[in-house]
């Protein structure tokens, strides 16, 4: 049997989901530009309708090169009253036909019949989009993970439901290594999880994803602003001769250096300061202890040679190597032992 659909709410009430944990309901919108939670969630819950029905019959569809009568051929009542889950997406690029006939739906969906509507964003089918939420169905929004305390988070839950532990600087190192795109860090998440055991640390990470230029600019970064010149030099000159670009490199100090900037005059628990600088709890509390050893002056001395070292090695310097080891020296040696 079809599991109990959720509730479809009041008129012009629309509840959002969690991605992780979509509703069971006639009709869901899964909506918003970040595909891969997007996937997730329809994974979510087609994997939850599967476990309540394992003859679950799973019809999908194509809103940009639909034919007109599809989506009522799909819903109407099987032969052998198997449940059916019916996933359409490319909504963003929806025809006329999808368009009418999936108004014609929603104002009559079927109720022993699951339907997940995907729209990545833009403009098209604002109609449509406002009429599901009009009549209630839940929405998962799918919006993409742009702050590292995001991703951060992000990695922490997917070790937690995957019933492991990692330490929370395992956790920074692994955002910092692969944390471009949120499937390649899931897939790095799901690769440590199912290729080790015990807790995962930085040496793990390390051990898997040392070798990415993020990964290794985190590092310079680490023992640079430690006070540690001879292990970031060293480290940053094998980066250099491994082909490693020193833009990034920059970067990564820049980020390091902002993030001391912003702590070091901020009041209040790391809590509420984290959410006012758009960080990680745990970030704040790193940047506690290391601001300590970091006085106004200095700190304006490393965010000037960032300055400098960016602009030299974006061009308007001739030996951008010899810039990022002016900035790591320089940095390295503000720091107040």
């Amino acid at each position: 049997m079809t599991p109990p659909a959720a509730p479809r709410g009041a008129a012009g009430r629309s509840s959002t989901a969690s991605w992780r944990d979509v509703p069971t309901a006639p009709v869901v919108l899964v909506q918003g530009p970040e595909e891969f939670i997007a996937l997730r969630a329809l994974e979510n819950l087609r994997r939850k309708l599967r476990a309540a029905n394992p003859d679950l019959e799973v019809t999908k569809m194509d809103a940009a090169t639909y034919a007109a009568g599809e989506l009522t051929m799909a819903a109407s009542p099987s032969l052998f009253g198997e449940a059916k889950f019916i996933e359409v997406t490319n909504l963003a690029t929806m025809n006329d036909a999808f368009l009418s006939d999936a108004l014609a739906y929603i104002a009559d969906a079927q109720p022993d019949v699951n339907v997940a509507l995907h729209h990545g964003g833009g403009t098209r089918g604002k109609k449509l989009l406002d009429a599901v939420k009009a009549s209630g169905a839940p929405v998962v929004e799918c919006l993409a993970l742009k702050k590292d305390a995001e991703k951060a988070e992000f990695v922490s839950t997917e070790f937690k439901l995957a019933g492991r532990r990692i330490d929370p600087a395992a956790v920074r190192a692994l955002v910092a290594a692969v944390g471009a795109t949120l499937s390649e860090l899931a897939a790095a998440c799901s690769q440590l999880v199912s290729d080790t055991s015990g807790q995962v640390t930085t040496d793990v990470v390390d051990k898997y994803y040392g070798g990415r230029v993020e990964a290794t600019a985190f590092r310079v970064a680490d023992a640079a602003l430690a006070g540690n010149g001879p292990v970031a030099l060293s480290t940053l000159r094998h980066a250099l001769a491994t082909g490693v670009d020193p833009v990034p490199l920059v970067a990564a100090l820049a980020m390091k250096v902002r993030t001391l900037a912003k702590v070091y005059s901020a009041r209040g628990s790391s809590a509420q300061i984290a959410r006012d600088a758009g960080m990680a709890p745990w970030q704040v509390d790193q940047a506690r202890r290391d601001v300590g050893a970091w006085d106004q002056q200095s700190l304006v001395r490393a965010i000037q040679s960032l300055a400098e070292a960016d602009a030299q090695v974006k061009g308007e310097g001739r030996d951008p190597v010899y810039a990022v080891e002016r900035a790591v020296t320089v940095i390295a040696t503000a720091v107040r032992r």
